[in-house]
């Protein structure tokens, strides 16, 4: 059974106070992946890498990341709050110091993969720890806070990963370590300002089991992903092993969890409507949203020749939709207490964000592709954090964390899909690009070979560097196109949730809990 101390709800001045550390936490976290996005061609560079290994550099945190926030989730609904957030604090410092001492791709990716667990635990803990502060219909104000937050992580990450970069006396290796300042101040920020009841919890029971089969199920299903048509065929006895094995672990994690006493995933929760669908458009967006906007930055430096700072200026638009339509929307949710007509225009908005990249090229007018980048980041701002926002109002305070985590874990799973999947079929593009024009230029090399990686462009002479430039600009307009296939399911599933007015209170009762089962979704 469990029993939590009862403590008076926090003053408006003290949810500040404690969302102030709580944003910092956030906005490191988010910092780490997008200035990576402008530096990385040129860490890749750096390191002799491969398209590949640029791919499994972001896939390695989504991966680790996605694995465990649901357990950073279940840990939130039996343990301190606060201790758990800085526990994944401390994880993400020690990860962003390997990784800022990695000498080749291998130590790089494997440090970005510990990151990862740390990464986890911010991006579930944060949501988890804001809603047992606020009832959910003053929820949209704050998660209108968390948009800005995001965007400002995402535009000053791509610039200050680029400044990074082109600073001589710098180096690349300060895209880890400039986070560990503003991460140590979260924590001294939390440590003070952070109060939260302690739930305690008799025969406490983690399935570490079921988190490790779907670990394991979807790694193995990314690996092939990577390496399919590649290394080997995709009608191959290889793909054929691959592909059974991670379905059958993801079959025996399904399962466990539904014969485990504190599941990392809860399947209850889960087969809800609003929950069901919530996690259903949060798989689309985060594929459409993580797999695309993963390699602008190397479409603006390696297809377009742009330096990483000037990349990072020009991903603004992107970022300038997110904060704009977070802050707007939020405000206005709040007001109204209505939810699903905004998720529902934000993923059509994404949809035709999409539809306008996929159509660029390597010579495309900047004022288009903006207008698309534009388009995609006010339908993120609309919809990413609102579709969390949905299921927390469905479920009661206790199981707050479980469900917060599971929309976050789909979501983060969409994401290392999306740039697995877009990754493999970008890498294959560009391969085929790069092949057809030596041929057509009478060249008789294989692209990116020897000890040299076509990421390198300086390596490269000058006719192979034009070759590669328009390999990379006109294979990216392909998989915009793929992500706004992806992202029309999240319309379906917007367009299928009920309308359910957001509730003022920051708990259900047991009889309005029963209500939210059968009805998926009440007010209070």
């Amino acid at each position: 059974m469990s029993q939590a101390q009862t403590e008076e709800p926090m003053t408006h001045r003290q949810v500040l106070e404690a969302l102030s550390g709580l944003l910092l936490a956030l906005f490191v976290a988010m910092v780490s992946s997008t200035i990576v996005s402008t530096a990385l061609p040129k860490i890749i560079g750096a390191l002799n890498g491969t398209q590949t290994q640029y791919t499994w550099v972001v896939t390695a945190t989504l991966l680790t990341a996605t694995a465990t926030t649901p357990i950073w989730g279940k840990l939130a609904d039996l343990y301190n709050k606060k201790i758990l957030v800085q526990v994944s604090i401390v994880i993400f410092v020690l990860g962003s110091m390997i990784s800022g001492l990695a000498q080749n791709t291998g130590e790089l990716i494997a440090a970005r993969a510990f990151q990862g667990i740390g990464v986890g635990g911010l991006q579930a803990l944060v949501q988890v720890v804001i809603a047992a502060m606020i009832p959910p219909r003053e929820r949209g104000r704050y998660n209108g806070y968390l948009g800005g937050v995001m965007a400002v992580a995402t535009v000053g990450g791509p610039l200050l990963g680029g400044v990074i970069v082109d600073t001589s006396w710098l180096g690349w290796r300060w895209c880890f370590f400039v986070g560990v300042p503003v991460a140590i101040i979260a924590l001294v920020v939390l440590q003070k300002t952070l109060h939260l009841a302690t739930i305690k919890r008799d025969n406490v029971k983690i399935d570490y089991l079921g988190a490790a089969l779907i670990a394991a199920g979807v790694s193995v299903l990314l690996i092939w992903v990577s390496f399919v048509g590649g290394s080997f065929a995709w009608l191959s006895w290889q793909s054929a092993v691959m592909v059974v094995a991670g379905l059958v672990l993801l079959g025996l994690a399904v399962w466990v969890e539904s014969r485990a006493a504190e599941p990392v995933v809860p399947l209850g929760i889960v087969v809800q409507r609003t929950t069901a669908l919530s996690i259903l458009a949060s798989l689309a967006v985060g594929m459409a949203m993580f797999g695309g906007a993963v390699f602008l930055g190397q479409y603006f430096q390696i297809g377009r020749g742009y330096s990483p700072t000037e990349a990072g200026l020009l991903t603004i638009p992107l970022m300038a939709g997110v904060l704009i339509s977070s802050i707007v929307v939020g405000q206005l949710i709040t007001r109204t207490g209505r939810i699903k007509p905004y998720i529902v225009a934000g993923t059509l908005i994404l949809v035709a964000g999409f539809a306008i990249l996929s159509t660029i090229d390597h010579e495309t007018s900047l004022v288009f592709v903006s207008g698309g980048m534009l388009l995609i980041g006010v339908g993120v701002g609309m919809s990413m954090q609102n579709l969390v926002l949905a299921v927390q109002n469905t479920v009661p305070l206790k199981d707050i964390g479980a469900a917060s985590s599971t929309v976050a874990f789909f979501r983060s799973l969409g994401g290392t899909i999306g740039v697995s999947v877009l990754g493999a079929i970008l890498a294959r593009r560009v391969t085929s690009n790069i092949t057809e024009s030596l041929a057509a230029a009478g060249v008789h090399a294989p692209a990116g070979g020897g000890k040299t990686s076509n990421l390198n462009l300086n390596a490269l002479p000058e006719a192979m560097r034009h070759i590669v430039r328009a390999a990379y600009g006109d294979a990216t307009g392909h998989i915009f196109l793929v992500s706004a296939c992806i992202a029309v399911v999240g319309v379906i599933a917007a367009l299928l949730m009920r309308p359910a007015p957001l509730r003022s209170t920051l708990d259900l009762s047991a009889a309005k809990s029963a209500e939210a089962t059968d009805k998926v979704g009440v007010s209070s």
